[in-house]
């Protein structure tokens, strides 16, 4: 009875093991076939294909044989093994920010037994205009356009102007100012959109660069102007300093007669550097001296501020006598001002 027993038990051991072997052996068996993809999804529809997406967005790679999946690039960009998870019919995934076309970026998948490509619009954003540097010039001067998303750009204008791009990357644009632009907005298109600066460059009529233009005068009051001051500069050589001695005093500079007609200008445009103390403190610009259309603005201290403030903030004036920043938070501060004009 005891060996019956004794082999009844040594026959399930048997049994036991052998289930045991046979279900790692099965566990352990990889799909040896080379990788298959036939199509994205974002990673909330992921029934729906994608006919493309954009930098920097989470995609499901859908497809066959993925699990050993150890590489994942988009184009050339290899994506950090963080930033991927695979298995056998997908492999989820974030595009890097910035790659190296602004549309065509192929995915390729990469595992134990083979590689996969697969062609698909990846497309940078539209591009972004920070800003221009320098923010007035002459025809053939050259301006560096900074922002973002600049890859295969195809046209850079200045209003309906074409300018000759003089070196380009994704961030940054060196184009020559076109012949007969004085006053325009810059435009820089890719193939995937179009940017617009949010500042003209260049004025229609100048008011103060390297000097205060013929038939206007400094009439500030409880403030100290100097109007040829070297540093800091915004553009050129000189700048106007101005101290004001009193809280609320006033920067003032007006036209003698005849008033410059407002025909065909939209903007007073000018730039300030805020001195010591000045971070945050707010300032009243007051066109030909009616405070009740004033526009407030908000000074930084150690920089410079560019201000584009249309004439619809001033009740559409007609005509321009004077221009002034009047110091409004009570403190007695120094700000240097650059480029005053009319856009």
């Amino acid at each position: 009875m005891i060996k019956n027993n004794r082999t009844c038990a040594h026959a399930i051991l048997v049994v036991l093991l052998a289930v045991f072997f046979f279900a790692c052996k099965k566990e352990n068996i990889d799909n040896t076939a080379p990788p298959l993809i036939n199509g994205v999804t974002d990673l909330t529809n992921r029934g729906t294909p994608l006919q493309s997406v954009k930098y920097g967005e989470w995609i499901v790679i859908k497809g066959a044989n993925l699990a050993t999946t150890f590489k994942v690039e988009f184009n050339t960009v290899l994506v950090a093994d963080s930033m991927y998870y695979a298995d056998d019919s997908t492999v989820t995934v974030k595009i890097p920010a910035n790659l190296p076309d602004p549309i065509n970026n192929p995915i390729t998948v990469t595992t134990k037994y083979g590689t996969a490509t697969y062609g698909f619009k990846i497309m940078q954003p539209a591009p972004i205009i920070t800003g221009f540097n320098p923010e007035a010039g002459l025809t053939g001067d050259v301006v560096t356009i900074s922002g973002n998303h600049f890859n295969g750009v195809t046209e850079v204008k200045f209003d309906n102007a074409v300018a000759t791009i003089v070196s380009k990357s994704n961030q940054e644009l060196k184009v020559n100012v076109p012949a007969g632009v004085t006053s325009a907005f810059i435009t820089v298109t890719t193939p995937v959109g179009m940017a617009t600066s949010p500042i003209r460059f260049g004025f229609k009529y100048i008011i103060y660069d390297e000097k205060l233009q013929t038939g206007w005068s400094n009439t500030s009051y409880s403030a100290t102007a100097i109007l040829n001051n070297t540093t800091p500069v915004k553009r050129g050589t000189t700048s106007i300093s101005n101290a004001y001695t009193v809280g609320f005093g006033g920067f003032r500079l007006s036209k003698a007669a005849p008033a410059v007609s407002l025909t065909g200008y939209s903007a007073i445009k000018f730039s300030v550097f805020g001195g010591p103390g000045t971070e945050g403190k707010k300032a009243r610009v007051i066109i030909n001296g009616v405070s009740t259309t004033a526009f407030q603005i908000v000074l930084k201290e150690g920089a410079w501020s560019t201000f584009e403030i249309p004439l619809s903030n001033f009740n559409n004036p007609t005509t321009l006598t004077s221009i002034e920043i009047k110091e409004y938070s009570g403190a007695i501060v120094t700000v240097y001002l650059d480029d005053i004009g009319i856009s």
